[in-house]
């Protein structure tokens, strides 16, 4: 296996709703996809909002479920600052702030806020991850 993410795909409860979400914050849909799915460009990988139901049933899992998920999506970037404005666009958009940015203790500054469907993303700047101009996280060797 070549170790990449290509995709991840979040179950929504509301379509439109989490569509509407993501393109606020800047997510580019897909002409692809119609009203059963939807895709967004992020970077090198996509996001993909599919309705919760219809992606458990594609899994063949339960589709219940709460709490926490024991995963959160990170988006990492350039400035210290950024963090508190990309939480704040974040929350205009309709998110709830799960853990407000503070200074973190591995010498960065982090974040969490949870989308409409309770989905966690941390927003951090990592000193020691630098971003590339087109925002690709490099890993120290």
């Amino acid at each position: 296996m070549e170790p990449r993410v290509s995709l991840i795909t979040l179950g929504v409860a509301d379509l439109p709703r989490a569509k509407a979400f993501y393109t606020q914050l800047g997510f580019s849909a897909s002409s692809v996809g119609g009203a059963e799915v939807v895709f967004l460009q992020a970077g090198a990988v996509a996001l993909c909002l599919f309705p919760r139901e219809s992606l458990a049933c594609d899994a063949d899992v339960p589709a219940e479920g709460s709490g926490f998920r024991g995963i959160a999506i990170a988006h990492n970037v350039r400035t210290k600052d950024e963090v508190d404005a990309v939480i704040a666009e974040a929350v205009a958009a309709g998110a709830l702030v799960v853990k407000p940015a503070h200074d973190a203790s591995w010498g960065g500054r982090s974040g969490y806020f949870a989308d409409p469907d309770g989905h966690l993303w941390e927003v951090a700047w990592n000193p020691h991850f630098p971003l590339s101009v087109d925002g690709a996280l490099t890993l120290p060797p």
